[in-house]
């Protein structure tokens, strides 16, 4: 009997021995193979949100792939929210190297009991394995690799470091990864400002998200925290006092869109420029640094709103079912940089960037291109142009096509004065110039604009080609920039997770296209296109502005473009599927309005603004048919014209000439005073050759 016992006995432990040796094998195995999912854990790099900022540092959104976390270095975590975690998730967290056997133990005694796994016993660095790598079932197998990790993991990283990817990876409902990311969501506040309550919210969310919501279940969210509290009060890491304070708090919490996109149109244009250079452009951390101003963005979008409105007011239409839609691209003069872009009057209906994407004819707005040419070529703004109506042939695809072109008041003026031509957007005018001139002349400059698929007719005098509001903006920087024209920038610069600048741009010069002093004598027709011409509009008292408007065939597209001495601004009205804006819907009426009420609402936002226009050395002043006009070297007066000085001097002598004549008649009269009575009888006969004279000069 006892030889039996002992056998038994030995085969036990022998059974027993194997065990271990098979277990010891299958955990010396697993150990070592594990090596990679701990290097994962070890070389944390998570998906992390991407934001978007203005020129000043204001968040325009943020973008991400799946869902949204920002990431919180340990150093940014408030010790509230450390402490409350460790209360309530792993007490001797600091103590243990990753398993902690009191708590295993304490959980298999309460598996037994329910005869099934109820709870898991998990440290700290147990739950970051499991919800960085595991799965969340309780099985033998996942838990002996969780325990083999946490080891593993516990030799290769910081306490601290465990924490700080622990508390950047779980999940606090409403689709926010990371403790920062709720922080900001929930109560709209950085890590560093929560309050002690705000702090027990938060670490209370991961044990239940959407249970202990506090958008959605306020009140078992405070008394989920409240009992956070009590925990940390009762091991002392926070004194009654703070307790009973933090206990009666009850904090704001905001129902905040993941995003927070204020600028849509601009941030889908920032991640359509970058995807390509950047693949992850929306999971790798970056701030993005735009050149958009936010505050001159929103004055953008009420002035399209704005615009819109007036002219859905004119033609009879409802706003929510009309589909006239518009854009505005507003460029700082010397930069390039652009402070603002509005795609379209509503992204939410349609997500389609105007300002970008669409292009469409500017009609006159072009013209200024033309007339520059014929500046730079010596004509002068008082030079006679030729405004009569004639008939062009040319031969297109094989055919005789002929064009007989009117002016949009369907009359002629003869002749007149270069500057009146486009201040009253003459097109018989426009296009004698450009016949005049020569086509080729006209076309070879244009080049230098960076425009692509110039017509190489004389449909290009009235704009016959396709631009967008955003290309439209860049080539009028060869007026507001003196001649110079510069690329639209819309990002200056990228900085990494790391904080360091990988990717940084400078405005792009293209052309000399003319020179400052030819550039200011377009500004100063351009003015008076504002000032008395089809540009009325768009006048602002205390601000000198230039600009020009363009309307297509049929009231198709409606544009006014113009600029101030530091800002340029586009602004274009049109249907999306080509159709006619409404009767006399031109440039003038519908987008003159909106470039006002920009420049209304930029001068109080910026009353310091820049409002007068700086004269380049170079530009003179002269007379000629007793008009002033300017002049340079290369544009100089027409025959006739004289300069300031010479006029000056020529007025002066003759009023010094009549001072004396009048002095010498006064002698006369008073010698002559007798015979004033004798020469009463002619006085009548006087005053009728007097009206005759003022008829003949008035005829001549």
């Amino acid at each position: 009997m006892i030889k039996k016992l002992n056998k038994i006995v030995k085969i036990i432990l022998l059974i027993a021995l194997l065990s271990l040796a098979l277990l010891s094998g299958i955990f010396i195995y697993a150990y070592k193979i594990t090596n990679k999912d701990v290097d994962k854990i070890i070389n944390y790099t998570p998906d992390i949100s991407t934001e978007i900022l203005d020129r000043n540092g204001n968040r325009l959104a943020y973008i991400f792939k799946k869902r949204h976390r920002l990431y919180a270095t340990y150093n940014e975590i408030p010790v509230y929210i450390i402490e409350g975690l460790i209360a309530t998730e792993d007490t001797k967290f600091f103590e243990h190297k990753g398993v902690n056997p009191d708590a295993i133990l304490r959980a298999v005694l309460k598996d037994i009991k329910a005869g099934h796994m109820v709870e898991g016993g998990s440290t700290i660095t147990q739950q970051l394995i499991k919800n960085t790598m595991l799965s969340n079932k309780k099985k033998l197998a996942r838990k002996l690799k969780e325990v083999i990790l946490a080891l593993k993991l516990e030799n290769k990283l910081t306490k601290e470091q465990i924490l700080e990817r622990y508390l950047n990876e779980i999940a606090y409902g409403n689709n926010y990864l990371g403790v920062k990311t709720a922080a900001e969501g929930y109560f709209r506040k950085p890590l560093s400002d929560l309050t002690l309550k705000e702090s027990a919210i938060l670490v209370g969310l991961p044990n239940a998200p959407s249970y202990y919501n506090p958008l959605r279940h306020y009140d078992r969210a405070l008394k989920r925290a409240d009992h956070i509290l009590r925990r940390l009060r009762n091991l002392g890491w926070i004194t009654q006092s703070e307790y009973k304070e933090a206990k009666a708090e009850r904090p704001k919490v905001y129902k905040t869109t993941l995003t927070q996109n204020v600028a849509p149109y601009i941030v889908d244009e920032v991640v359509r420029r970058l995807k390509k250079k950047f693949k992850d452009i929306k999971t790798g951390g970056y701030k993005i640094y735009t050149t958009i101003d936010l505050q001159k963005e929103k004055i953008a979008k009420d002035a399209i709103n704005y615009g819109l409105d007036n002219t859905l007011k004119m033609i009879g239409e409802d706003r929510n079912k009309t589909d006239l839609n518009g854009a505005m691209v507003v460029v700082e003069n010397k930069t390039g940089d652009i402070l603002a872009m509005v795609g379209g009057v509503d992204y939410k209906k349609s997500s389609y960037n105007r300002a970008t994407m669409t292009k469409r004819q500017p009609g006159s707005a072009f013209k200024p291109f033309v007339y520059q040419r014929a500046l730079d070529l010596g004509y002068n703004p008082a030079t006679k142009l030729t405004d009569l109506s004639r008939t062009f042939s040319y031969v297109e695809n094989g055919k005789t096509i002929t064009w007989t072109p009117q002016n949009y008041e369907k009359d002629f003026k003869g002749f007149i004065p270069l500057r009146e031509a486009l201040v009253h957007s003459r097109n018989l005018a426009t296009i004698n110039l450009v016949d005049d001139i020569g086509l080729d002349k006209i076309i070879d400059k244009l080049e230098l604009l960076d425009v692509k698929n110039i017509p190489h007719n004389l449909s290009i005098s009235l704009g016959n080609l396709a631009l967008s509001p955003y290309k439209v903006a860049q080539i009028y920087t060869v007026f507001s920039n003196g001649g110079h024209m510069i690329a639209p920038r819309l990002i200056s610069k990228i900085v990494s997770k790391q904080n360091s600048v990988i990717y940084e741009t400078k405005p792009k010069e293209i052309a000399n296209f003319t020179k400052p002093q030819q550039a200011y004598l377009m500004t100063s027709i351009l003015e008076d296109v504002i000032k008395r011409g089809t540009g009325k509009n768009a006048r602002v008292k205390g601000i000198e502005l230039a600009g020009k408007t363009g309307t297509t065939n049929n009231y198709v597209d409606a544009w006014f473009c113009g600029y101030s001495p530091t800002i340029t601004t586009i602004v274009w009205y049109g249907r999306d599927r080509y159709k006619s804006i409404g009767k006399k819907m031109t440039g003038g009426r519908v987008a003159a309005p909106a470039f006002a009420y920009f420049y209304r609402n930029l001068l109080k936002l910026e009353p310091n603004l820049k409002r007068k226009f700086d004269v380049p050395k170079g530009v003179k002043v002269g007379y000629i048919d007793g008009k002033k006009e300017l002049y340079t070297d290369i544009s100089p007066l027409p025959k006739g014209g004289v300069a300031k000085d010479e006029f000056e001097e020529n007025v002066r002598e003759t009023n010094e000439d009549n001072s004396t004549n009048s002095k010498v008649e006064n002698v006369e009269n008073i010698d002559n005073s007798e015979n004033i009575n004798s020469n009463s009888d002619n006085i009548n006969n006087s005053t009728d050759n007097s009206t005759n004279s003022e008829n003949v000069e008035v005829l001549f």
